[in-house]
């Protein structure tokens, strides 16, 4: 359909659009309009991704003098697959003389097809084995030798022939472009599909790629440089955009790290010494480029270009290498000095916290190493790296990691803490001393993007309470916009359950949730609702340590063989595998009849990404509140800074935290409209009222009054009334009633009445 919103003519790849859709896109325009950055909560299920793409790619089509990029950002594969197809759809609806050019772009692994480098396992070693065959000195060599003595790859050689024609020579038709389709193209004319997509990314009028490439620095600067201001960039299912920041610029170290990071300058020591004994000239070539002030020599070629420097682009020294580490020999003394003195700090009986200026001065006092040293590491460690022509960079994670740590250490005094644990507190009889330098300010990371960009949209299903980011990520919305669902039947049914059937509460309180009363009662909610409800029913937990203990202690009172009767039990672990198998063939259950039950864990991959649309989720239940780790030292340096800084309490922020989370794996139920389920948030703390409001509107909306207090019966008898009348046929337009559905006319009509009213 094709419809108008002010001056703009929407393209819409569907007949019909909701109501919320439209008020969305209105929003979206108006932000679009002032230039400026905006928060949009909208439900889950309501047509988010169609509405985004539809109303700037078609802001971008009216407005031809100035025309916007669109920077599409998501957290997994999987959800970049799903806005591509989105986007391919919608491209069918668009004016004919459309030129449209959007692709995805991802890491090496996703991307690769040379099956040498894809032989590795991780991430980091297919990107070692790319530069192991791409690497410019390694190329050069292969061509003084006869063919085939050295291995370089084919499909790089192929694209660099190709690119050297002028970036035209490798331009892809206009069209959407994913993941398969990059690789399909890449095989059929012996191309290389990471660098092809690196290189169209500059053309491309929506790119479609991971938070990472936005908010971490070191990918930042090298993948996002040369994005222009006309962009919109679009932070999909942004509800963790503060903990993503945050972990941008936080760095730990452990004694396998500075154990790995010894080994690295020895190996480099050795290559030092056999470079002053063959070619002393490359040595003294990188010493003179240093005097003269030259972090790196020139634009290093694209294969080269390894991740960047990990402090933010305004903070970077634009200055020449202090005197004495720009002798290579003299710069591994300064790096063996700083390992052996962190290796000294590790050895800790007690937790120390304290500040980067404090640490930088203790570094000073006991190993002379100054602050601009320290900043000036990462630089050193990537000119030297490129100096010895160092290729299998995996190998040399350790050193990276150490480096990165003192840059940033160097670079920040404020917004950041170093904390040295010698053990996990949760089990203080296995020594394991870290040292982390931990990130508290989540605005430091997305100002560079604030800054840079004219339009930052941060949009997901559960922003609530949604004055709340603009305080955490520092910035002034112009738009800050809850929206509810408008339904023409009560398709979501929240219930809080306070107590089970024998009138004791049920909580997960530290005090409470090892009572065999709770624990017995969670059981028998389970038992009770997986005999009366159908197909799938999806359990979370507050964490995998306590999923562990009730499933046992369920285990040892039957009640698992007791479920076991009506459905399948599956369970989620923190192995990626073994959870993908197990939620195939939790599918395959549901699909068949057998019906199903999945425990999974608040926070973990299953509550972020997977749908449990339709018959594979007809009732989620999430036992008890999942707050974060109260004791955790990281997270009190952080409720600190955020109290002094923000003036955020400290219950406010972790209430706020937790029923973010909670929301996300209830929200995971209901995917669509048509779709029908069930949450029950089973813990006597969500009928308190302070804990309940942070819930996102449009759960709020159907929580009614009778709902707040229940127990297992009554709960049970409500289960059983809903689905009964879920079984009813209705209007799915809405008819009677507000309209749910609305037709090209209906927003005819609506923009008459409108100009009308004025």
């Amino acid at each position: 359909m094709k419809f108008q919103i002010e001056d703009v003519t929407v393209y819409f790849p569907y007949d019909h659009i909701y109501p919320e859709q439209y008020q969305y896109m209105l929003e979206l325009k108006r932000a679009l309009d002032a230039r400026g950055h905006c928060l949009l909560e909208m439900p889950t299920g309501t047509g988010k991704t169609a509405a985004l793409l539809s109303l700037i790619t078609s802001y971008s089509l009216t407005h031809p003098s100035n025309p916007l990029k669109l920077l599409y950002c998501t957290r997994t594969v999987h959800e970049m697959e799903k806005t591509l197809a989105e986007l391919r759809r919608l491209l069918h609806y668009l004016p004919p003389q459309t030129r449209l050019l959007a692709l995805g772009l991802s890491s090496r692994k996703n991307l690769c097809v040379n099956p040498t480098a894809l032989s590795s396992t991780s991430r980091d070693s297919v990107d070692s084995a790319c530069r192991r065959l791409t690497a410019s000195w390694v190329r050069s060599l292969a061509a003084e030798r006869p063919p085939g003595d050295i291995e370089t790859c084919s499909f790089f050689e192929a694209f660099d022939r190709a690119a050297s024609g002028g970036p035209d020579a490798v331009m892809l038709p206009p069209g959407v472009y994913t993941l398969q389709d990059l690789r399909a193209i890449g095989r059929e004319r012996g191309w290389c599909p990471y660098f092809l997509a690196r290189q169209l990314i500059r053309y491309a009028n929506v790119v479609v790629y991971s938070y990472q490439y936005l908010l971490d620095p070191k990918v930042a600067g090298v993948i996002s440089r040369e994005m222009q201001r006309e962009c919109v960039v679009v932070f999909d299912e942004a509800h963790n955009i503060d903990n993503v920041c945050i972990e941008a610029l936080s760095v730990s170290v452990r004694k396998q790290t500075l154990d790995g990071a010894t080994r690295n300058l020895n190996r480099m020591a050795q290559e030092i010494d056999r470079f002053k004994a063959t070619d002393a000239g490359r040595l003294r070539a990188e010493y003179n480029r240093l005097v003269e002030g030259l972090a790196q020599r020139g634009n290093l070629p694209l294969t080269d270009s390894w991740l960047a420097n990990p402090a933010l682009p305004d903070d970077i020294l634009k200055e020449a290498v202090p005197g004495n580490i720009r002798k290579a020999e003299h710069f591994l003394a300064v790096l063996r000095r700083l390992v052996q003195y962190l290796k000294g700090r590790l050895q800790t009986e007690n937790v120390e916290t304290e500040v980067p200026v404090a640490f930088v001065a203790s570094v000073s006092s006991q190993a002379g190493i100054d602050q601009k040293m320290l900043k000036f590491c990462y630089d050193r460690l990537h000119s030297l790296m490129l100096t010895l022509e160092i290729t299998d960079t995996d190998e040399f994670l350790h050193i990276q990691t150490v480096c990165d740590f003192a840059t940033l250490v160097g670079t920040y005094t404020r917004g950041f803490s170093i904390i040295i644990e010698p053990f996990d507190e949760r089990m203080p009889h296995i020594p394991d001393p870290v040292l982390q330098l931990s990130c508290h300010d989540a605005s430091l990371a997305i100002k560079p993007v604030f800054d840079r960009f004219q339009s930052v949209v941060i949009t997901s299903g559960t922003l609530s309470p949604i004055d709340l980011y603009p305080r955490l990520l520092n910035f002034n919305p112009v738009i800050s916009r809850s929206f509810t669902m408008s339904l023409t039947r009560d398709c979501i049914c929240p219930m809080v359950l306070t107590r089970g059937s024998d009138q004791l509460p049920v909580s997960t309180k530290f005090d409470m949730r090892s009572d065999p009363g709770v624990v017995r009662n969670y059981g028998r909610l389970l038992l009770e609702m997986v005999a009366a409800i159908p197909d799938g029913i999806v359990c979370f937990f507050v964490s995998y340590s306590y999923m562990d203990g009730i499933v046992n202690s369920w285990n040892e009172m039957g009640i698992l063989q007791d479920v076991m009767q009506h459905k399948l039990v599956f369970i989620e672990t923190q192995d990626v595998v073994e959870t993908t198998l197990a939620l195939d063939n939790y599918r395959r259950a549901c699909d068949c009849g057998r019906g199903a039950v999945f425990f999974s864990v608040a926070r973990g991959k299953v509550a972020e990404g997977i749908d449990f649309d339709r018959h594979y989720g007809r009732l989620v239940i999430m036992f008890g509140v999942p707050f974060q780790y109260t004791l955790s030292r990281i997270l009190l340096a952080r409720l600190e800074y955020l109290r002094d800084t923000f003036q955020i309490k400290e219950g406010d922020f972790l209430t706020f935290d937790a029923l973010r989370q909670a929301a996300q794996c209830v929200g995971r139920v209901i995917r669509s409209k048509a779709d029908y389920g069930m949450m029950i948030f089973a813990d006597k703390r969500y009928s308190r009222h302070d804990k309940r409001s942070k819930l996102p509107g449009w759960i709020l909306s159907h929580l009614r009054d009778a709902h707040l207090n229940l127990s297992t019966d009554m709960a049970l008898h409500i289960a059983r009334e809903f689905l009964r009348r879920m079984a009813q046929p209705y209007d799915k337009t809405g008819g009677t009633g507000k309209k749910t559905l609305l037709s090209q006319e209906d927003l005819e009509k609506m923009s008459e009445a409108t100009l009308e009213m004025f």
